[in-house]
């Protein structure tokens, strides 16, 4: 194990390794040798810093003196883009010494310019050419131009409506869409607001949904449109099929008085899909079958053939069973039976 005093004597030995590496002539060559390097990087840095160069800054903007009462539905950008021409040194003094002040617009100054406000190019560059050198040139900005929109209090309801589609997965189907909550407050100028009717999200693309469903979804930006808030939560509410079969008879249609459709069977199976929440409210007598007289009369079959004319709009995938029948009509004032 190590002692004190060994620890002593390393030290002293590693101090006098070092001191003699510095004192040595290798040391010294070393040592001069990284100086000039470093005078050569310096005058190389001089030289290359004296050329002219181009290169782009972010510039933060600002709206000041905003009414309470006023809404902003579309804001001006948070910054723009300026690219600037000059001497390396000082665009090297913008980057590391230097940070442009936000630019500043009062909103008193545009308050008679109507509820759409543009700020014209000459107004922008002449705020930024401030913060600049008189060396610097200034190459572009991007945007070049600039607007907002606002609205004294003026706003209005409007319904949240779903732009996509939804599909159910294999033996489901979509039972109810519904948002939470169902409308949000538009805020706009009043010529945008008359023509406002809904508030529709952005575009929603759901499939093989099989349980209930909800979604924050965000809503379309409309430009000088403000909803809020800007997003809505979206229901889809699903439900699954079941298969049902009811006896349904076949009734005649605009017959004769003195004439009546006898057919065989007299009632058929109407097998269809319906969800389980309705699978209890189908029943028989929600389904017609009717066969109209002139029908028969143009038919050149034995056999007529059968169509649903009503059934609930909850069901699906409707069959008849047999699609077809046997039948007569019958002379009810004792003439012969046509076939």
């Amino acid at each position: 194990m190590f002692d004190v005093k060994n620890i002593q004597q390393y030290y002293r030995l590693g101090i006098r390794k070092i001191r003699k590496f510095l004192l040595s002539d290798k040391c010294k060559e070393s040592l001069v040798f990284l100086f000039f390097v470093l005078v050569s990087f310096a005058f190389w840095m001089l030289q290359t810093l004296d050329d002219v160069y181009q290169t782009e800054f972010k510039v933060p903007l600002r709206l000041k003196n905003v009414p309470k009462e006023a809404v902003l539905t579309s804001e001006l950008p948070g910054d723009v883009r300026v690219r600037v021409e000059d001497r390396g040194t000082v665009l090297l003094n913008y980057m590391l010494g230097r940070t442009f002040f936000p630019i500043s617009f009062d909103f008193n100054d545009y308050k008679d310019r109507g509820a759409h406000v543009h700020i014209s190019s000459a107004d922008l560059l002449k705020k930024i050419s401030a913060q600049l050198n008189v060396s610097t040139h200034l190459l572009s900005v991007r945007p070049d131009t600039l607007d907002f929109i606002y609205t004294m209090g003026k706003a209005k309801k409007v319904p949240v409506r779903l732009a996509g589609e939804v599909s159910a997965g294999l033996q489901y189907y979509i039972s109810h869409i519904g948002f939470s909550p169902d409308s949000v407050i538009a805020y706009a100028p009043e010529e945008v607001l008359d023509t406002l009717t809904a508030a529709y999200t952005e575009k929603v693309h759901l499939q093989n949904v099989t349980d209930t469903l909800n979604q924050r979804v965000m809503l379309q930006k409309i430009k000088g449109v403000k909803f809020v808030p800007a997003y809505d939560d979206l229901l889809v509410y699903v439900d699954m099929y079941s298969e049902k079969t009811v006896e349904v008879p076949i009734v005649g249609i605009n017959f004769p008085a003195d004439k009546v459709l006898r057919t065989f069977p007299s009632k058929v199976q109407v097998t269809f899909q319906v969800g389980l929440a309705h699978f209890k409210d189908a029943t028989s007598d929600d389904f017609f079958i009717g066969v109209t007289y002139e029908d028969i009369i143009r038919a050149k079959s034995d056999k007529l053939p059968l169509t649903l004319k009503t059934s609930p709009d909850y069901v699906s995938h409707v069959r008849i069973t047999p699609a077809s029948v046997d039948y007569l009509i019958e002379q009810t004032s004792g003439e012969e039976t046509e076939w």
